[in-house]
């Protein structure tokens, strides 16, 4: 599957604990293009897993986002962004940095991200926090189309992912 996407644009990840979508940035994306939630808990506090630092993390994500859109440069969200709220202050960068938003969903079941988080070594996290995750999205996926987004991707099995293959259009 070949994802056409305007360079630059904003493109979130979107999905569960598990999913893939962390390794789907690392295969596609260069590592300064990802700005990653786990990341910036981890520049503040030592700790990705600190939750305590997420709003100052995600305040940071932010600010990096639209420094690097603002520039014109590509610019990958990797976290959850499983909620609409979560979702919202990035569709509005991108509008107001003058870019295209792309999404990622990655929709697989939710016993296979409960299962690959367990087999994390870095880090991982509850089955109890995967599946409020899972229902979000679950929950998102039909609403999606009527948010600010010009392109969605939803991934439905480890294959399309597998198989995908992104292709950069200069704007």
């Amino acid at each position: 599957m070949r994802i056409r996407i305007a360079d630059p644009c904003l493109v979130l990840l979107i999905g569960p604990a598990g999913a893939g979508k962390s390794t789907f940035a690392r295969r596609h994306f260069k590592p300064t293009e990802v700005l990653s939630s786990d990341f910036f808990r981890a520049l503040l506090s030592d700790d990705e897993n600190d939750q305590a630092v997420s709003r100052d993390a995600f305040d940071l994500l932010a600010w990096v986002a639209e420094r690097r859109l603002a520039r014109g440069r590509l610019t990958v969200v990797d976290a959850t962004n499983t909620t609409r709220e979560r979702r919202k202050p990035l569709l509005a960068l991108a509008c107001r940095c003058h870019v295209p938003a792309v999404a990622l969903a990655f929709d697989l079941p939710l016993e296979l991200c409960v299962q690959r988080n367990r087999m994390r070594p870095e880090r991982t996290v509850s089955a109890a926090v995967i599946a409020r995750q899972y229902t979000q999205l679950q929950h998102s996926l039909p609403r999606l189309p009527q948010e600010d987004i010009d392109r969605l991707i939803v991934f439905n099995s480890p294959e399309q992912i597998d198989s995908a293959r992104i292709v950069r259009a200069r704007r």
